[in-house]
């Protein structure tokens, strides 16, 4: 399984080191466009190389994580993710400005401070999603439209062609 990148426009690390003062810069959820933009042009990129690689080696799945979209779900609707509004574009941990992001006091740092509830934000510290996030992300992966080729459809694995091999006795002089 190979991961794409995440929207990093979306990031507070990126809406604060980047922030701009033309309304244009952002898009209708808040995210730096070009940002994204440059991530979705990666992705791109990541998933030709891919099909090449599945068509030196068809017999091996080689499958691609789609995480900028199944992330992009927790921006555009956090409520459904049980996110909190204000969650989705601010750092869970952090000092300061609209996204709660400040390099030079990041988490774990004086002044540096943490919501109440990390389950309903999105971001840990401005670069990291939170374990939640990442919760709704990995069930995406797994049961959602999210890989390719979709984890669900391709072939289950028949444990019966396992060999089991047998256990391997110490030598009774062992220590």
């Amino acid at each position: 399984m190979v991961p794409g990148v995440l929207p990093n426009g979306c990031l507070p690390s990126y809406l604060t080191y980047f922030e701009s003062l033309n309304e244009e810069d952002y898009d209708e959820l808040g995210c730096l466009i070009w940002a994204n933009d440059f991530a979705s042009y990666h992705n791109e990129l990541l998933q030709k190389e891919l099909h090449q690689l599945r068509e030196l080696y068809p017999h091996v799945n080689i499958i691609y994580a789609d995480y900028y979209n199944a992330a992009k779900q927790h921006y555009r609707d956090p409520q459904k993710y049980r996110f909190n509004l204000k969650g989705a574009l601010v750092a869970r941990c952090g000092s300061g400005g609209p996204y709660n992001f400040n390099a030079s006091a990041q988490c774990g740092n004086y002044p540096a401070t943490s919501c109440e509830d990390p389950n309903q934000c999105v971001n840990w510290d401005g670069h990291h999603l939170t374990e939640a996030a990442y919760r709704w992300i990995t069930k995406s992966l797994l049961e959602g439209p999210f890989t390719y080729p979709p984890i669900k459809n391709l072939s289950t694995f028949d444990i019966t062609e396992v060999q089991v091999k047998p256990k391997i006795e110490k030598p009774s002089n062992y220590i």
